[in-house]
């Protein structure tokens, strides 16, 4: 019996499977606190000084740190790089900058949550606003030719440095280091340059890979000229518990953590014609856009013409209006992924990412969402289809594929990066 998380509980999946691709992510553990990794990473920087060497000198200081949708621990990791900065200079004047990336603005009761009563009651707080133009500026043109437009806050200080956490990302190669920067502290402008429908579109804006990936080449050149000196990343088990951590130099600790982690993610493509996968349950099945992350780790195991399965509860719909229309209106996912990728960088607009990269995996896939009764009319009118449990769902992609369809599992698509 194979468990799949959905919402806040799970479904049983006990069909004959040619193949189960899970992470190893769950043997990740530490015989010490969180805090006490991130103390030691900071003692043994990777390509750089100190922390509070870099401090000696310096009147402000801003750290960026996650918002409310990252699962970073804040309250493992801030702690040690506030001592380490007042230990360095006690004067230095430390200004928290939230990245919030095209999101929305964090409120203050998720401020407390994630940094705990004390840090948000006596830190200087900003939260990075990606639509108010008058908070951001522009310091230069990236590599792609958008221009970088980053917050205040990160360009008028003395020395800008970051904390977050690596995992695999779908379309970047992986969280963390330089994506503080963009899309983390960006103007919208910026946002949407960097993920237009043709760096989209590249092959190597996948899971897992940074070299000759798009996206993630213009978002080193922006930390780079935003002049991040220094940050703390970590890497986080199942439970979001703080297992690894490094620190120094962005791009030298981010590659460390990469390597770190690669090995517990990485799972060898097994094909099959008929691929069944989850978002990892709550709270990140709570939408259709956000399950596209794992329907990519299921196109990437699947064989050509395959049927995809994704389990997701989807209680809160579909996560965007624009993102909803732009599928159901369009004359057919091979139509709408040209458009997106013939978009000019300009000429992006919010959420064209996410319904380009679907639209992907319609192209070659029939895709069922095992999901919600109240779901049903509007999976069909984004050209998905819907099943009301996991037979049934199984049964209409044996219709399909035949009897003797091979199936592949992949109980949590988020978790794994599937090397085809």
């Amino acid at each position: 019996m194979i468990s799949i998380p959905y919402g806040k509980t799970h479904i049983d999946c006990d069909f004959p499977c040619k193949a189960v691709l899970t992470s190893r992510v769950d043997q990740l553990k530490s015989d010490v606190s969180g805090r006490e990794l991130v103390e030691r990473a900071m003692e043994n920087p990777i390509g750089s000084e100190k922390l509070s060497q870099l401090a000696v000198g310096k009147k402000t200081c801003t750290i960026i740190i996650s918002d409310h949708t990252r699962p970073v621990p804040s309250r493992d990791i801030l702690p040690p790089m506030l001592r380490q900065l007042r230990e360095g200079n006690p004067d230095i004047a430390v200004t928290l900058l939230v990245a919030t990336g095209f999101h929305r603005l964090t409120t203050t009761a998720e401020l407390e949550n994630k940094l705990g009563p004390e840090i948000a009651a006596k830190e200087k707080i900003v939260v990075h606003n990606a639509f108010d133009p008058d908070s951001n500026v522009q310091i230069g043109i990236l590599p792609s030719g958008a221009p970088l437009v980053i917050d205040r806050t990160a360009v008028e200080t003395d020395l800008l440095i970051s904390e977050g956490f690596i995992e695999p990302h779908f379309f970047a190669g992986f969280s963390g280091g330089r994506k503080s920067v963009l899309p983390g502290v960006c103007d919208k402008t910026t946002v949407l340059g960097n993920h237009c429908g043709e760096f989209i579109a590249s092959p190597c804006a996948r899971t897992g890979i940074l070299e000759g990936n798009p996206l993630h080449r213009d978002m080193v050149a922006a930390a780079e000229m935003a002049k991040l000196r220094f940050i703390v990343n970590v890497v986080i088990d199942d439970n979001k518990k703080t297992v690894a951590a490094f620190a120094g130099d962005f791009r030298k600790a981010h590659e460390a953590g990469v390597a770190f982690l690669r090995p517990y993610c990485e799972v060898k493509a097994v094909p099959g014609d008929i691929v069944i996968t989850s978002n990892g349950g709550a709270p990140l099945d709570q939408n259709i856009y956000q399950s596209v992350k794992g329907l990519t780790a299921a196109e990437a195991s699947a064989k050509e013409g395959a049927v995809l399965i994704m389990c997701a509860e989807l209680a809160d719909g579909t996560g965007g209006e624009g993102f909803y229309q732009s599928l159901k209106n369009c004359a057919s996912p091979a139509d709408h992924f040209a458009k997106c990728a013939a978009t000019p960088q300009n000429e992006a607009i919010p959420d064209q990412w996410e319904s380009q990269i679907l639209a992907r995996i319609l192209m070659k896939h029939r895709v069922i969402f095992v999901s919600r009764p109240e779901m049903e009319k509007t999976l069909r009118e984004m050209k998905l289809d819907y099943a009301p449990d996991l037979s049934t769902a199984v049964a209409m992609a044996k219709a399909d594929k035949g009897e003797e369809a091979e199936i592949t599992v992949i109980p949590n698509g988020i978790s794994v990066m599937v090397k085809e």
